[in-house]
């Protein structure tokens, strides 16, 4: 590789540490390629999809069972807890409708 390659591929890198990525190999299987060079794309790319990639990855990874309990913990951090709201329906009579 000549000199002005070398200088680059270096500039290149460099350019890419600035930005907080890293150049790394991974060994799988053929067939796996375009889904690792997508998964990597996403999550470089960061924002919530990245996020929730990473989360779902982990767990798989980890092996841990998923924690029970997540939506009645999210209903009971709910600003209306405890705000004694009157939710019975009100009972009419039944409307005539033509048709």
């Amino acid at each position: 590789m000549s000199s002005s390659q070398k200088r680059a591929i270096q500039n290149y890198r460099s350019r890419l540490e600035e930005r907080g990525l890293a150049r790394f190999e991974v060994l799988g299987l053929d067939g796996d390629r375009a889904l690792i060079r997508s998964l990597a794309r996403r999550l470089a790319e960061g924002g919530t999809d990245a996020a929730y990639i990473r989360n779902v990855l982990n767990q798989a990874i980890s092996g841990e069972p998923k924690k029970k309990g997540g939506v009645y913990a999210w209903l009971r951090s709910s600003p209306l807890v405890g705000a004694d709201l009157d939710l019975e329906r009100v009972r009419s009579e039944v409307r005539e409708i033509d048709l």
